[in-house]
């Protein structure tokens, strides 16, 4: 007989009677779980999301420092009964297993190195959506590991029933800008660029990835909408210094969406976080066509 064949009789056999679980994340790994996890450390805003809405915030231990929705995240953290791991991209991994979890989910931005480490102690389960989809996707995923499937089945229909905007007259080219120094934009086949689309525009950018602007790149692409993230870009508080810029910048002042008022604020935690909360941002960016076609 295969040892491959013997490997998964034998779990098969092991979970008689369990809740046992295997699943493929995004990273190309196999994740097992004995049993459905009590004690689960989220490595990211977004997974913490996910989780909550999934109604599993009772067994959330651990979070980043920039975990900070939905409120409640913020009052077990002063509570004391969630405890701060470090930051997204700077997850102390002692700290982790202090908290003594049966499940840690981690991302892309955490890093490779604390990912490997980790699945040295505790299953690990890995998201890197890619688009939409993969975030329901992913959503599908934390619910069969945690044993709450009809939940998760939900959540994606809830999601799916929010994206059905309306159709527009106008697909106007759009500009995402993320950062000014440099100029930091979403291009094609990003996540935000998915957003775009299925909110009924089109990205501005043709490169792919995240692409960095000169000045002049900017005001030749001279899009018809531009939206920007809020606060400093990355964290939605404060002053939304990138509108400042784009609107105070007199060598923009060229470009007609600047000219005709046509730039606007996106929360940057919807936009930046890939978890079910992105269907706000599209229902946004709808909007934001709408508005502008009256404009």
């Amino acid at each position: 007989m295969n040892w491959r064949v013997i490997l998964i009789t034998l779990i098969i056999l092991g979970c008689v009677g369990k809740s046992c679980v295997t699943v493929i994340d995004d990273f190309g790994y196999e994740v097992y779980v004995e049993k459905y996890p009590e004690r689960i450390v989220s490595l990211s805003p977004s997974s913490t999301e996910i989780l909550f809405a999934l109604g599993l915030g009772d067994r959330v231990v651990g979070v980043t420092d920039q975990c900070n929705y939905p409120p409640e995240v913020l009052k077990l953290k002063e509570e004391g009964k969630i405890s701060s791991v470090g930051g997204f991209s700077a997850v102390d991994v002692e700290r982790v297993l202090r908290l003594k979890p049966d499940l840690v989910i981690a991302s892309y931005g955490n890093g490779y190195q604390v990912v490997r480490t980790l699945k040295d102690f505790v299953p690990v389960l890995c998201l890197n959506p890619k688009n939409v989809s993969g975030v329901m996707r992913d959503v599908m995923l934390i619910g069969k590991v945690c044993g709450v499937e009809g939940n998760a089945t939900k959540l994606v229909e809830w999601m799916k029933d929010k994206m059905k905007v309306g159709k527009h007259r106008w697909k106007p080219r759009i500009l995402h800008i993320v950062w000014n120094n440099p100029i930091w934009v979403s291009g094609r086949g990003t996540f935000v660029d998915d957003l775009i689309r299925l909110a009924g525009g089109t990205n501005a950018v043709n490169e792919s990835g995240w692409v960095v602007l000169s000045l002049e790149d900017l005001i030749r692409i001279d899009p018809d909408l531009i939206i920007v993230n809020s606060g400093d870009g990355m964290n939605s508080k404060g002053r939304n210094v990138l509108y400042e810029w784009i609107m105070g910048d007199e060598n923009l002042k060229v470009l007609k969406a600047v000219r005709t008022g046509r730039v606007y604020v996106i929360d940057s935690d919807l936009i930046s976080r890939p978890s079910h909360r992105v269907v706000y941002v599209i229902e946004n960016i709808s909007n934001i066509i709408d508005l502008a076609l009256k404009s």
